[in-house]
């Protein structure tokens, strides 16, 4: 009986090799704790990375994805990131199952709901793989999104998801060497917490750009830490070639240019500061003062104008129980 039973699971087994499932450590988000063996899990992840990334570094690829499609639904899967407070992590794997499906497997209509449900399957799995608390499905469709899908319909994207990936969800991410980047830069571990935070930052702000799939992980993550070392002045003086040093795999021309890109998409995204809007001041002259009936009319004016807001935000909620009703 209990031969049958495994074999009716058995098409659930993923075909990872047994090595890869059991050192998750080297996928953690950060190596804070910096082991003895630290030097040798990072040369563990760049000979895993490309591997596991399900896409190659090559620039030809993501020109099958539709770049404007791809923001919207990059920008949707941040917003529902922030709305509920997920990792940064989460994002950046929800973003990284997205290409990966798309690099192997086109969806019929790129601006339709196919789209849409993909971005809430990719979001649903990375929540589960790196949250403690995962929304439901139906409250995982907040944020202006477009189309609201049964959890049945969600469910079977995920399966053909992981089936399109071979279960393979834990990828290799930039976040895994920010720690390790921000201590060669701080061995005194003072200022490592802002430049990873910082770091992190950046790299959500520049998920939505398509041009940053050409470059690996690690050089993503090289280029992230040298932008947020060169926001402080302290660390001014660190280049790319001083990166390049970090570890083996890492090429300056490579971290050059990826540090350009990150450093004019996270400009043009990062948010505005809105302008100081001072309040309207009504000057009034000393005979407007003295006299009794300007006072009057300005008093008589605005008790109008009140009352004409007050009516007008009635009638609105009026209109709003009415369509609700």
């Amino acid at each position: 009986m209990s031969q049958s039973c495994s074999n009716c699971f058995s098409d659930l087994l993923c075909g990872e090799d047994s090595s890869i499932i059991f050192s998750v450590d080297l996928y953690s988000s950060d190596l804070e704790s910096r082991p003895p063996d630290v030097d040798e899990s990072i040369a563990a992840l760049l000979e895993e990375e490309r591997d596991l990334a399900g896409i190659d570094s090559d620039s030809s690829h993501h020109q099958s994805i539709d770049a404007s499609a791809r923001a919207e639904s990059v920008a949707w899967i941040l917003k529902v990131q922030r709305y509920y407070g997920f990792q940064p992590l989460t994002a950046y794997l929800s973003v990284n199952y997205f290409d990966r499906f798309l690099y192997s497997h086109h969806l019929p209509k790129m601006n339709g709901w196919p789209i849409q449900l993909l971005s809430v399957a990719c979001l649903s799995l990375a929540a589960k793989m790196e949250e403690h608390l995962v929304p439901s499905l139906l409250d995982l469709q907040v944020e202006g999104a477009k189309f609201i899908f049964e959890p049945r319909n969600i469910q079977r994207m995920e399966l053909l998801v992981l089936r399109v990936l071979d279960w393979r969800l834990r990828s290799i991410s930039p976040f895994c060497y920010l720690s390790f980047f921000a201590f060669k830069i701080d061995p005194t571990g003072i200022y490592t917490g802002f430049l990873t935070s910082r770091a992190k930052e950046i790299i959500l702000l520049t998920l939505q750009e398509i041009s940053l799939l050409e470059y690996r992980p690690s050089c993503t993550a090289a280029a992230s830490i040298l932008c947020a070392a060169n926001d402080l002045p302290k660390f001014s003086y660190i280049t790319v070639q001083d990166a390049e040093l970090w570890c083996d795999g890492l090429h300056k021309d490579n971290i050059m240019s990826c540090y350009q890109l990150i450093r004019k998409v996270s400009i043009n995204n990062s948010p505005k500061k809105q302008p100081k809007v001072f309040p309207q001041v009504r000057v009034m002259t000393r005979a407007s003062i003295n006299s009794g009936d300007s006072s009057s009319s300005y008093s008589t004016s605005v008790s109008s104008s009140y009352k004409r807001r007050k009516l007008n935000n009635i009638s609105l909620v009026d209109d709003v129980k009415g369509s609700s009703d």
